[in-house]
């Protein structure tokens, strides 16, 4: 054989055995997409195969592919799925199963909701949940006095929407073995009224009295309050969560993520905490973490709430002299934990409300970092919410990670400034701040504390806009941020906040295909219009698994 004969075979040869071109499952055409990868931000199209992108640019780049499927965006704006940093998986759940007091404006309201829902129940069942808010009727704690009658031996525990007071009536208390004579215990309160008779009203370690001996949720109601919290958080776009009570006693989701997992139903990622102070077995765990359900983050507490009065500052209260909050925690029991967390190469993320509670936990992380060496271990902060002027800077110095809740602060807005006071409230969830002093903000919402909406949340960061219309320019407005800022904080930064920036938070060539169609361009709206944006459509992976119909 002459040698250019062997040459043309061997070009053949080779030209027969290179790998096909990959050929894409679903084309996405006619869109406006927002990428959140800055070398490449916006986009027309993209080519998805199986559960990734294949390719993303003009419409002329992706002309070349061939799909099973291809929709129509009709120019619809696009974003990558949104990542909820916070959010109590299980226990939101089950609230979408109870009881809503969310917006009970009054005694009688409350009341005649709880009584309403008790005749639904069966004889064996608690009614948990509820979501107060003592505010929308003056500011009175709930007294068991509203409920005994409508609930008789129904043990009810309701919870105020930050889960830093719960209403306990008189049914739950005698099946916890709560009197008159029950000591308080550390980093908690049971409410007494001046005769020293039990409200039920019980504040942050103290709820654990009841909730320590309350049945546990059976796997059938474990079941339907996942597959709840599934759908809802589908519904609003959200494609991956932090779920700080993954591994958590009764309220731990991951078991039930890890059956759907299993049977191919799970649809929602997440990233699993386990309480601080059991950080040792998580270094004993042995899960199978993958891109749709991994642990290996640790969720602890400073303090409590502002709501509750038990967030910890370094003034007192402005409306409650000589209180000044509480640590749940000894400082000394906070430093061991994270320090040995740390050491084991565990993802450390603590809640902190106060200033107080947050310059502790900043110098707790400062010196934990001196004393552990450097590394890339993305500390966090859960709500960084009332911060001291002189530590916001160190968040960006330590690379230390604010994991805020928007919604919060026009939820609080309405009253915060009444419990601390005009200075304080000067950075109370300072989002300009903090993103100006170059620290790498991730936005949550802390469901079922509040909506886990992220329009809503964007909404919140945009225009800083409280819920009762009183602050049309914005509360605190010089701590608003841009939409792109704030679209960023529920993408790329929630990403890289749980390690996850390599396969997800930007549509990029190479990453997961989790992408949401919404009704507006939110660039292109006024700010106040953000909150009426709708969720059109979810993909995971690259698969639609929620489209809004019309009703």
């Amino acid at each position: 054989m002459r040698p250019h004969h062997i040459l043309l075979l061997l070009l053949i040869t080779l030209t027969t055995c290179q790998a096909p071109k990959e050929t894409p499952t679903l084309l996405i055409t006619n869109a406006k997409i927002w990428t959140a990868n800055p070398t490449q931000p916006y986009a027309e199209a993209m080519a998805i195969a199986n559960d990734k992108i294949l390719a993303i640019g003009t419409s002329e780049d992706i002309r070349e592919y061939a799909a099973a499927q291809e929709v129509d965006a009709k120019g619809r704006f696009i974003v990558p799925g949104f990542i909820d940093s916070h959010v109590h998986l299980m226990t939101g759940g089950r609230s979408l199963l109870s009881v809503d007091l969310r917006d009970a404006a009054s005694r009688e309201e409350f009341s005649r909701r709880v009584g309403v829902f008790a005749e639904t129940m069966q004889a064996d069942e608690w009614m948990l949940e509820g979501n107060w808010d003592h505010t929308l009727w003056g500011g009175e704690l709930p007294h068991r006095d509203w409920i005994d009658a409508v609930t008789k031996d129904v043990p009810v525990l309701l919870f105020r929407l930050d889960w830093h007071t719960a209403l306990a009536n008189t049914a739950a208390l005698e099946f916890a073995g709560i009197n008159e004579r029950t000591p308080d215990v550390e980093g908690g309160t049971i409410e007494r009224d001046k005769n020293g008779k039990l409200t039920g009203i019980l504040k942050d370690n103290a709820m654990n009295l009841v909730m320590d001996k309350m049945p546990p949720m059976s796997p059938e109601q474990k079941d339907k309050s996942f597959r709840a919290a599934m759908d809802y958080f589908l519904s609003n776009g959200v494609t991956t969560v932090h779920d700080v009570d993954g591994l958590n006693g009764d309220f731990e989701s991951y078991s039930t993520a890890e059956a759907y997992r299993r049977s191919g139903d799970l649809q929602v990622r997440i990233y699993a905490a386990t309480p601080l102070h059991e950080w040792q077995q998580l270094t004993q765990r042995k899960d199978e973490n993958d891109e749709w359900l991994k642990t290996g983050c640790l969720k602890g507490f400073v303090d409590g709430s502002l709501g509750s009065h038990t967030a910890a500052f370094h003034d007192h209260y402005t409306d409650k002299a000589d209180d000044k909050g509480f640590f749940i925690h000894p400082k000394d029991d906070l430093y061991k934990w994270i320090s040995e967390a740390d050491k084991a190469n565990l993802h450390v993320m603590v809640h902190a409300i106060g200033d107080s509670a947050n310059h502790t936990l900043l110098d707790i992380y400062e010196r934990v970092i001196r004393e552990n060496g450097e590394r890339d271990r993305r500390f966090r902060i859960e709500h960084a919410q009332h911060l001291a002027p002189s530590d916001i800077p160190r968040f960006a110095q330590l690379g230390v990670l604010p994991s805020m809740q928007p919604y919060h602060a026009i939820d609080d807005g309405r009253w915060a400034e009444k419990y601390i006071g005009t200075e304080r409230i000067q950075t109370t969830y300072a989002f300009h701040s903090l993103e100006k002093s170059k620290a790498m903000m991730t936005f949550g919402s802390d469901w079922a504390v509040a909506p886990a909406s992220p329009i809503m949340g964007i909404y919140a960061a945009v225009t800083r806009r409280t819920l009762d219309d009183k602050n049309s320019g914005g509360w605190v407005p010089s701590q608003k941020i841009s939409v792109e800022k704030a679209l960023t904080a529920y993408t790329k930064n929630a990403a890289y906040a749980s390690f996850d920036e390599d396969i997800k938070g930007t549509l990029e060539k190479g990453k997961l295909a989790d992408f949401v169609i919404l009704s507006e361009n939110l660039f292109e709206i006024a700010p106040e219009k953000i909150k009426d944006v709708q969720v059109l459509r979810t993909y995971v992976g690259g698969e639609l698994v929620f489209e809004k119909t019309n009703k």
